[in-house]
């Protein structure tokens, strides 16, 4: 039987801390041709000592500043489709236990069809092992990419078939050499959030497809690095889709959409100055005058 080489890419900055449970359960894999690096984002923890410490067998790519989320992937992916010469990259988060089946059962599906491009399973909670956050995403008829499948559901069996998505998170995502070869990686406008929705995006005007498996399972412990619900992360949340639906989507859906972010920004301020939450109420509206201003830079550039 032929194995297709996988590398999995771990990405970390300043997360020594959580590294230690999502590499020992990526090595505890039972695929038989892959490889587990680990990308330092310019971490000042010690991270890359750390892990070549504790995991010798782990290769540690280091960069010299942080790269952010897109271009610290970007780095990694450069090395393992070029130099690794993988058929396969797994993306996966620091913040993660993994199953052991998991990298076996995401290679089983993309090997169906050369057409798939990402291939990604099941996320639950970490602190709350059988219920979902994610099991992909809905198509959203303002938003395009819509809310997780699943989240909050107790996994009792319900997803258990394999299905083409239209859009997944990418907090662990198989992807396709072909892929890279392509459309490319990640594109670093999108610094954190969204990234994955632009680079699916294009993948799939490029003719690739989204599946889910559920025999691919981990446990997430959901924004450990950047924070749950942290005015950073509002920032990018409120400006990238919108660059995005800059960037491709039709007029009349661009103005639903616009119609939708000043309703949605207003009600999600409102509650913050009431919490006097003010870093997160004037976080969103940066993010939104940010994404107006670079999206329609973009789509001007485009027409």
């Amino acid at each position: 039987m032929i194995y297709p080489k996988v590398i999995v890419l771990i990405l970390s900055y300043n997360g020594k801390h959580l590294l230690e449970e999502s590499i020992s359960s990526y090595l505890q894999n039972n695929y038989q041709n892959f490889k587990v690096i680990v990308i330092d984002n310019g971490s000042t923890d010690g991270t890359k000592e750390w892990v070549e410490q504790y995991f010798p067998s782990v290769k540690v790519l280091r960069t010299d500043i942080n790269l952010k989320y897109s271009g610290g992937f970007n780095f990694g992916l450069n090395y393992a489709f070029n130099e690794e010469k993988a058929d396969y990259v797994l993306i996966s988060n620091n913040d993660i236990k993994a199953d052991s089946k998991v990298i076996e059962e995401l290679v089983k599906v993309a090997e169906m069809d050369e057409s798939i491009g990402f291939v990604t399973g099941k996320v639950c909670y970490y602190d709350h092992p059988n219920i979902f956050q994610t099991v992909g995403k809905k198509l959203d008829p303002i938003r395009w990419n819509g809310d997780h499948i699943g989240r909050g559901e107790e996994d009792t069996g319900q997803y258990d078939f394999i299905v083409e998505r239209e859009f997944a998170d990418d907090v662990f995502t198989l992807v396709r050499r072909r892929v890279y070869e392509i459309v490319g990686g990640y594109d670093t406008t999108f610094a954190f959030q969204s990234e994955e929705y632009d680079w699916q995006v294009r993948a799939k005007m490029a003719g690739f497809k989204i599946f889910y498996v559920p025999k691919a399972k981990i446990w997430h412990k959901v924004s450990a690095t950047i924070g749950k619900a942290s005015a950073f992360k509002l920032f990018y949340d409120a400006r990238n889709p919108l660059i995005i639906m800059l960037k491709y989507r039709e007029l009349k859906a661009v103005l639903r959409y616009l119609f939708f972010c000043l309703k949605d920004n207003l009600i999600t301020s409102l509650v913050a100055i009431k919490r006097k939450n003010f870093d997160v109420a004037i976080a969103v509206w940066k993010g939104f005058l940010s994404g107006l201003y670079y999206g329609l830079r973009i789509r001007y550039k485009n027409r």
